[in-house]
């Protein structure tokens, strides 16, 4: 891993956290898919996850953003019942573009401008990004509990010297 400036550093934990996040989605069986807990189904969990990255990371702020097609109002708020089911292949594919626009982010991302605030945004980006991964890995902790409390299996996450696998590999520990 590259540690020579905190943008490396950023851009190779967000990648590491991206892939956690499709590994635990892709261990979700299809029999928890729409398993309440905490009053919403374990998609919506995923979806208020997947939807808050994608809002807050860059810039939540920005008149540029926009809600995925199938959103509908509160559909990312946990307290509120969803009036719509999101089905796997909507949450795959919106996952698929959250991720490739953060590694689009990272990739431009400079140590230079971390300090500085986007455009109508009170909070730095090095603010938003941190406050966003934090905000991740707490969810990812509460799904990761979902799946081992009803399969008895552990979702595989990398830690910070193993090697993002390639091809196949077991995505469970």
């Amino acid at each position: 891993m590259d540690q020579q400036s905190l943008s490396a550093v950023i851009r190779d934990q967000t990648e590491r956290a991206l892939w956690e996040v499709k590994n635990v989605i892709d261990c979700v069986p299809d029999a928890l898919w729409d398993r309440p807990y905490c009053d919403a189904p374990l998609w919506q969990h995923i979806y208020h996850m997947l939807h808050s990255l994608d809002l807050w990371l860059v810039n939540p702020r920005s008149k540029a953003y926009t809600e995925p097609a199938f959103h509908v109002e509160n559909l990312n708020n946990l307290d509120v019942p969803a009036s719509i089911r999101l089905s796997r292949g909507e949450i795959d594919g919106y996952y698929l573009q959250i991720a490739a626009k953060i590694r689009d982010y990272t990739f431009q991302l400079r140590d230079n401008i971390l300090l500085d605030r986007p455009e109508s945004c009170e909070y730095t980006a090095f603010t938003l990004i941190l406050a966003q991964l934090r905000h991740l890995h707490t969810h990812m902790g509460i799904l990761m509990g979902f799946l081992i409390a009803d399969s008895g299996l552990w979702p595989r996450v990398l830690g910070l010297e193993n090697e993002i696998p390639r091809g196949a590999y077991d995505r469970y520990f």
